[in-house]
């Protein structure tokens, strides 16, 4: 059966919106998973007896499978076929969704996550590029990409309020509570995801494949576990030392193989690198502070989880409620303008909350921060996305959507290392006041907010324009003298 080509139809038929719908469903549920493991932590900690230190793994598991794997999961989606990875990795997620909801022993647990971490990293970057290949570049794909982004920040919000209520019932269903939804979506997929088959050309590049993931996997390994043996020992510099040594072996290889998996000069191309800088400085403050202000309504003031979870919701509101504008403000200001707006509004977002105490009125004290915070995501969050492979030919849409997620989910683990770091661990000390755990806090606020300026100079920074080299003039041809 020939399947039609959906780039070059102008109305959106129901097809379109149905391939639309599976891949934006698949990217919320890993946004929902994240979030609901999030609330879900102290319960778990407090059935399995495991410590502090081990429930940070059931979160970093993720991400340390996660990042180090998006930019392989994006070029093997265009050499092996986007739609054959990206049901595999889904049936995967389902697989160690089900394995972790039914795990009593907390490395089963911490390993199903990891491997959840590693199907996300394949399925987020191939369902990026079968947009980016499916819908023309221009209008209809700022509309997709601005759809797409807007479900995964939604599915991350409404995890918190569904982690809040099942937590209730057992941790046990923050894990299960996807697996339904993506049997369903995996169903559809193999109807509605359109059959492309392998890449005409490309080899495989095994030393580089191997090579990023290991020296990604210590880098991340290193930052995360930082704060717990110290900056400045032996195994964290070991493991820096380690991963600039792989990374650099990495650089090298790819300079030499005929089919790398990366190529370096799709960063000089258009918004490319400042985009995926953006999304680092967008994704890794936000992170971060939404890390703060957790440990800040449950430790400070009290809060339970769902309170919690109802009090940041307005700005996840904000980010569904501007999806059937995003494309259109994307078209109107240009997405450069709008990642400038969005930083510069998560910037004043960060700064006024740096006015929080023990005691807080929310309309006034946490209300405005959540609503300038979140619109500044609505705003940014989209327009990255449509920045970072604007103009990348179809070929390696897998590479730039591989590469810009890498930087949002490894930006993240690394400034919320840091984050953690400063904040010395989220665990109330005991007969420590609340205003001496709010100071304690605060530094991990100015470091939001140090980053979000970052990501602003980034994006207002003026564009140096390409060198026009002239070509030689022609010489003269030499004239024959008339006799």
């Amino acid at each position: 059966m020939n399947t039609p080509d959906l780039t070059t139809t102008t109305a959106w038929s129901t097809r379109r919106w149905m391939l639309l719908l599976v891949l934006c469903t698949v990217l919320a549920l890993d946004g929902l998973d994240v979030s609901m493991v999030g609330v879900a932590l102290p319960t778990i900690g407090a059935e399995l007896g495991v410590s502090t230190e081990t429930l940070q793994w059931v979160v970093s598991g993720y991400v340390l499978g996660y990042g180090s794997l998006l930019l392989l999961g994006g070029r093997l989606a265009d050499l092996l076929g986007r739609r054959r990875i990206f049901l595999i990795a889904l049936s995967v997620f389902i697989l160690a969704s089900i394995l972790g909801g039914v795990a009593s022993d907390p490395t089963i647990l911490i390993a199903a996550r990891f491997i959840k971490g590693l199907a996300a990293a394949f399925t987020a970057p191939t369902g990026f590029s079968i947009i980016t290949t499916n819908f023309a570049e221009g209008p209809q794909r700022n509309k997709a990409i601005s759809i797409y982004s807007v479900f995964g920040a939604s599915g991350y919000s409404l995890g918190l309020i569904v982690g809040g209520l099942v937590t209730g019932l057992s941790w046990r269903w923050t894990m299960l509570f996807s697996v339904p939804f993506a049997v369903a979506v995996l169903v559809l997929g193999l109807f509605f995801i359109p059959r492309d088959g392998r890449a005409e050309e490309g080899g495989n590049d095994l030393a580089g494949a191997v090579a990023l993931p290991a020296g990604m996997l210590i880098l991340v390994y290193t930052v995360v576990s930082a704060p717990d043996v110290g900056w400045t020992s032996v195994r964290t510099i070991g493991g820096f030392v380690a991963a600039a040594a792989i990374l650099a072996a990495f650089a090298v290889i790819e300079n030499k193989v005929k089919h790398p998996l990366i190529r370096f000069s799709i960063l000089k191309q258009g918004w490319v690198a400042r985009a995926n800088l953006a999304a680092v400085a967008l994704f890794g403050s936000y992170l971060s502070f939404q890390f703060i202000v957790t440990l800040y309504l449950q430790s400070v003031l009290g809060w339970q989880p769902l309170t919690m979870a109802l009090a940041l919701l307005p700005a996840g509101l904000l980010v569904v409620g501007s999806a059937p504008f995003s494309d259109r403000l994307i078209d109107r200001f240009g997405g450069p303008k709008l990642i400038m707006v969005g930083m510069a509004s998560q910037m004043a977002g960060y700064l006024l909350f740096l006015r929080i105490d023990t005691h807080p009125f929310y309309p006034l004290a946490i209300l405005p921060s959540v609503i300038l915070i979140g619109a500044g995501f609505a705003l940014g969050f989209p327009s990255i996305n449509v920045q970072a492979t604007a103009g990348i030919s179809n070929s390696e849409q897998g590479l730039a959507a591989g590469l810009v997620q890498t930087s949002t989910q490894v930006g993240a683990a690394l400034v919320l290392a840091v984050t953690t770091a400063l904040v010395t661990g989220g665990d109330q000390v005991a007969g420590a006041s609340a205003q001496a755990m709010l100071d304690r806090y605060r530094p991990g606020l100015f470091l939001s907010v140090l980053v979000a300026a970052a990501g602003f100079a980034i994006a207002a920074a003026p564009r140096r324009k390409p060198r026009v080299v002239l070509p030689d003039p022609e010489p003269e041809p030499e004239r024959t003298p008339v006799a």
